[in-house]
């Protein structure tokens, strides 16, 4: 069962009926699709994502996946799934464009980081962000990613793929900081919602960035969240991950 997780400022909520809404918007935002690199996906597909993550994702135990809420306020989405690159898991974040730029998106992903360790059991988690991404590149580092190697996409775009231990993460930034966020395209180590996949799965439950020394894997799309739960619903094509995803004119 996904249990309730809470950071200072973040509470991690499994999704109930009610915040079907508040995900589509989410993953409907322009803003967040353009960080993700991929096209907006049709609401009904969305929708039907959101269904699966109560109906198979949630009762199957495939995977954790939370609504990220501040102060009463639905601000992003967060999981740690499997990924299918590599054999270990990632961690996936998408913030409302609202709220970029106020040292969430690292909040979130130290969150997720202890979860990982303490819950899970895990030792390392992975991730995907584009190499163009200076600003989210920058906030893997302070929050303690490696880089691995590159990924290359058949469109030639560059995906660098991280790592980090979950027991050392570097000390947290004061709420408030200017640090990259987690944005809705790449995460730290994350993935995609919604997939009903499995638990063990990847391209379904957690496709998305891999990382670590087996053989390079199959590039993954460089896509987030909603190109992750498409895929992994069924409903669309494309899957991808990666880190916070950041603008390079963020303040960092």
């Amino acid at each position: 069962m996904t249990p309730v997780l809470r950071t200072e400022r973040l509470e991690f909520l499994p999704y109930r009926p009610e915040h079907e809404d508040v995900f589509v918007a989410l993953l409907r935002d322009e803003e967040v699709c353009r960080w993700m690199g991929q096209d907006l996906v049709p609401e009904p597909e969305i929708r039907a994502l959101f269904r699966a993550i109560l109906t198979e994702v949630y009762p199957q135990r495939r995977f954790d996946v939370w609504g990220l809420w501040l102060a009463g306020d639905y601000v992003g989405h967060a999981e740690v799934k499997p990924t299918g690159n590599v054999d270990g898991h990632e961690l996936v974040t998408a913030l409302a464009p609202g709220y970029w730029g106020h040292g969430l998106g690292g909040e979130a992903v130290r969150g997720l980081l202890r979860h990982a360790a303490e819950n899970l059991g895990l030792s390392e988690a992975y991730g995907m962000v584009g190499a163009e991404n200076t600003a989210s590149l920058a906030m893997c580092r302070r929050l303690g990613f490696r880089e691995v190697r590159d990924v290359v996409g058949d469109d030639g775009s560059v995906t660098k793929l991280v790592v980090i231990s979950t027991k050392d993460p570097s000390a947290p930034a004061e709420p408030g900081t200017a640090e990259s966020d987690v944005r809705p395209a790449v995460t730290a180590a994350a993935g995609h919602p919604g997939d009903p996949g499995g638990r063990g799965g990847s391209g379904g439950p957690g496709g998305g960035p891999g990382a670590g020394a087996p053989a390079p894997a199959p590039a993954p799309a460089p896509g987030g969240t909603v190109a992750a739960v498409a895929a992994d619903a069924g409903a669309a094509g494309g899957a991808g991950s990666g880190v916070p995803a950041a603008r390079a004119e963020d303040p960092v």
